[in-house]
């Protein structure tokens, strides 16, 4: 595995917060989708991620990429009941606003504004950071998921009633805790990698 890292431009680097769609290069070589086994393929679960470097290079170890993305799926994909999608992606985004991933934040405000209709709260988030206004239930959510990124002891019994205050039950709370605390691990395995680039060209 190659260990060089990237002679880029800093200039080349998105420092904003965006909600634009963002590249991302490792600074490890990645598998060749040519040097995928069957056992790599069944770890990437769905077929699509072997056109991305980051999950090319997650490939290296199929059986945690493989434990990682059904995890991932589980958290933002089931339906049965909980947290509305929308809220589940705007703590990720708010995670990943507060640990300066600019990659992660960008997928999942998008997520976020396509869900709630709210993208002008959304880029609030992204460009005024996790303090920036918003209303009561967003308030909360974004306050419990900050606290929790900052580190676990953060989160308190303050943060949970103001969470039933606005009306999530113990499922919601559930998602939002698991959300949060994803991305947080998921932030930090990104930046650690590689970085983003800027959108393609139009």
């Amino acid at each position: 595995m190659s260990d060089t890292v990237l002679d880029r431009p800093a200039a080349a680097r998105p420092l904003a917060f965006t909600q634009d769609q963002l590249g991302w290069e490792p600074w490890l070589a990645p598998l060749s989708e040519a040097e995928l086994t069957d056992v790599h393929r069944e770890a990437l679960v769905d077929k699509a991620r072997a056109n991305s470097p980051y999950f090319l290079l997650l490939a290296r170890d199929p059986e945690i990429l493989r434990a990682r993305t059904k995890t991932d799926k589980d958290i933002f994909y089931n339906p049965d009941g909980g947290l509305p999608r929308a809220e589940r992606e705007l703590a990720a985004a708010a995670t990943s606003r507060r640990n300066g991933c600019v990659f992660c934040a960008s997928v999942h405000a998008r997520f976020a504004s396509h869900y709630s209709k709210r993208p002008d709260d959304v880029q609030r988030l992204l460009d005024e950071g996790v303090d920036a206004p918003q209303d009561e239930r967003w308030r909360a959510i974004v306050d419990a998921s900050v606290a929790l990124t900052a580190t676990p002891a953060a989160l308190t019994a303050e943060h949970i009633h103001a969470l039933r205050a606005v009306g999530l039950d113990d499922l919601a709370i559930s998602d939002l805790l698991h959300a949060a605390a994803f991305f947080n691990w998921a932030n930090r395995l990104m930046l650690s990698l590689g970085e983003p680039t800027p959108p393609p060209a139009a």
